[in-house]
C-alpha cells in the first residue's frame, strides 16, 4: 500500500525535509570541493589580474606624463637653442657686416690717400716742371736782353754775373 500523505505547503513532511537537507549537503560538498575553489581560484586570479592591469594602466598613465613633461622640456630646451642659434647667428652677421664696412673704409682711406699723394706728386712735378720753363723762357728771355744791351755796358756784365750767381744758389 502505498502512502499517499497529503503534502501542503505549510507543514512540510519530515522525510522529506532530511532529504532534501541530505542532498542539499551533499551538493554543498561536492560543489565546495570540486566547484568553489576552482571558481574562487578563477575569481581570485581575475581579480589579480584585474589588479595588475589596473596598476599597468597607471604606471603607463604615469609613463605617459613623464614622457609628456619631458618633451615640453625638450621643446623647450629646443626652442631655446633654435633662438640662441639664431641670435648667434645675428651677431655673427653683425660682426661681418660691420668688419667689411671697416675694411671697405680702411680700403677707401688707402685709396683716398693713394690718390692724394699721386695728386700731390702731380702737382709737385707740373710746378717742377713749370718753374723749370719758367726759367728757361726766363733764361732765354733775359739772354737775348742782356746780349743786346751787354755789347756795350760794361755795368751789364757784372748784373749779369751777379745774377747768375743767385740762380746758383737756388
Amino acid at each position: 500500500m502505498v502512502f499517499l500523505a497529503e503534502f501542503t505547503v505549510m507543514t512540510p513532511d519530515p522525510g522529506l525535509i532530511f532529504w532534501t537537507t541530505l542532498v542539499f549537503a551533499t551538493l554543498y560538498f561536492l560543489l565546495t570541493k570540486f566547484a568553489f575553489k576552482p571558481i574562487a581560484e578563477a575569481l581570485k586570479s581575475r581579480e589579480d589580474s584585474i589588479a595588475d592591469a589596473l596598476a599597468s594602466a597607471e604606471n603607463a598613465r604615469k609613463a605617459m606624463a613623464n614622457l609628456k613633461s619631458e618633451n615640453e622640456a625638450l621643446l623647450v630646451q629646443a626652442r631655446e637653442e633654435r633662438s640662441q642659434i639664431l641670435k648667434e647667428a645675428k651677431e655673427t652677421k653683425d660682426a661681418i657686416v660691420a668688419e667689411a664696412r671697416t675694411k671697405a673704409k680702411e680700403e677707401a682711406m688707402k685709396i683716398q690717400t693713394s690718390a692724394l699723394a699721386e695728386i700731390e706728386n702731380q702737382k709737385r712735378a707740373a710746378i717742377q716742371e713749370i718753374k723749370t720753363q719758367s726759367a728757361q723762357m726766363a733764361l732765354s728771355i733775359a739772354e737775348k736782353v742782356i746780349r743786346k744791351e751787354l755789347q756795350s755796358n760794361e755795368e751789364n756784365v757784372r748784373l749779369v754775373k751777379s745774377l747768375v750767381d743767385d740762380i746758383k744758389m737756388n
